[in-house]
């Protein structure tokens, strides 16, 4: 029994490990049934375990890790799951999936277990592979990253059903869509300051621009779009999706969002030909229509925004052809900086030698190390379709890559 509680205890620290911190009595007792706890046993023993989870539960993350470091032996390697999920209403040969990484930089290994993932799907059931390169807000793009993207998809998601695309090359599909929303009265541009609307949400208010009427909408349009006399000036005026719940909706996200705004800065790759710019959930709503999507699997974190793009499609008919979405946990590496932002700064100061110094996790500097992308697919596997965060060391990361790159 003795040797049992240090289990639970190595135990209870693994989970919590995994969990932000936080162990579960179940997932615990669980474990302890692969140490030779017999289920008879379990209700007797759960107190002790609950005990245990507490008192595991009150350490600080650094304390966890300590402790645990002294007792990882004590807790068996159980195998990830082998070979991927069924994926719901996937249809051979019609699989239609996309990886949609920023242009802020190149690909690191986050973007690989992601990205790898919807691969994966496509290359079993057949279909097409899109990647998508956000590049619509000009003020966070890295010039350099479309082209080490474009590489380094071809090396990690190898295959005729690849296709890569960049959106701001693609500005006539967004406002094509904009002008159809404000047509059917879906969206309108609101003149608003950021702060009048804030308050409008918070009371939940319609704005005055939201009354509008599709000519006079099409007319501010047009305005936004403009260059001449008339034209509004950068942060004078929004498009604003029309929320069908009006601004009540429950979910204050979901309260007429915005979905393309004037910005002038200059476009690394398109200069000054554009003045109004769409955002994150008319681009992406545009494109996965356009490319008839049919799964998608994303970050839990996006949520809100799989809603957003969803409503756009009902307030255009589509509601049949809403892709499938599945999301992703996250996983929360505690000594591993994933920032382009910060990686490049690293870069230019001189700390770092280049985007493939062996200390960075991208893969330029992986691939430069010997790792193959069958490892990531494999890594990618092991994950499959889970919404629990995980939180991972440089150390565990690195065990678990090694392994699968021999395989």
């Amino acid at each position: 029994m003795k040797d049992l509680e240090k289990k639970a205890r190595a135990y209870a620290l693994k989970n919590a490990l995994s969990h932000e911190g936080k162990a579960q009595t179940g997932a615990v007792i669980s474990a302890l049934f692969n140490e030779g706890l017999k289920k008879e046993e379990a209700r007797k023993f759960a107190r002790d375990v609950s005990a245990i989870v507490s008192e595991v539960n009150k350490l600080s993350l650094e304390e966890q890790s300590s402790e645990f470091s002294t007792l990882e032996s004590m807790t068996s390697h159980r195998e990830g799951r082998e070979g991927l999920p069924e994926l719901p209403g996937a249809k051979k040969g019609k699989l239609i999936m996309r990886f949609a990484p920023s242009a802020s930089g190149p690909f690191h290994i986050g973007h690989a277990l992601t990205g790898s993932l919807s691969y994966l799907f496509v290359r079993e059931y057949g279909g097409k592979f899109y990647i998508r390169i956000e590049d619509t807000n000009p003020e966070n793009i890295y010039p350099k990253a479309y082209k080490m993207i474009a590489e380094e998809s071809m090396w990690l998601f190898p295959g005729k059903f690849l296709e890569i695309f960049i959106q701001s090359d693609r500005m006539k599909i967004y406002y094509a869509l904009a002008e159809k929303l404000l047509k059917k009265g879906a969206a309108y541009v609101c003149t608003c300051t950021q702060e009048e609307f804030k308050e409008f949400v918070e009371a939940m208010k319609d704005c005055p621009c939201r009354n509008l009427s599709v000519k006079e909408n099409i007319g501010r349009w047009k305005k936004m779009l403009s260059k001449g006399k008339d034209a509004f000036a950068e942060g004078k005026a929004v498009l604003r999706f029309k929320s069908p719940n009006g601004m009540k909706d429950k979910n204050p996200a979901m309260r007429d969002f915005p979905l393309a705004r004037i910005n002038l800065s200059k476009h690394a790759r398109q200069g000054n030909k554009y003045r109004v710019w769409p955002l994150m959930n008319l681009a992406v709503a545009a494109d996965d229509i356009a490319t008839k999507m049919t799964h998608i699997i994303r970050a839990k974190d996006h949520r809100d925004n799989a809603e957003r793009q969803r409503r756009i499609y009902f307030s255009l008919g589509l509601k049949p052809k809403v892709p499938w979405t599945g999301f992703l946990g996250r996983i929360h590496f505690k000594d591993m900086e994933l920032s382009s932002t910060k990686m490049r700064q690293g870069i230019e100061s001189g700390e770092y030698s280049g985007w493939d110094d062996p200390k960075l996790p991208t893969i330029a500097a992986l691939k430069k190390r010997g790792y193959r992308p069958e490892a990531f697919w494999k890594f990618a596997e092991r994950i499959g379709l889970s919404e629990n965060d995980k939180i991972m060391d440089r150390k565990e990361f690195f065990t678990l890559l090694n392994t699968f790159n021999r395989k």
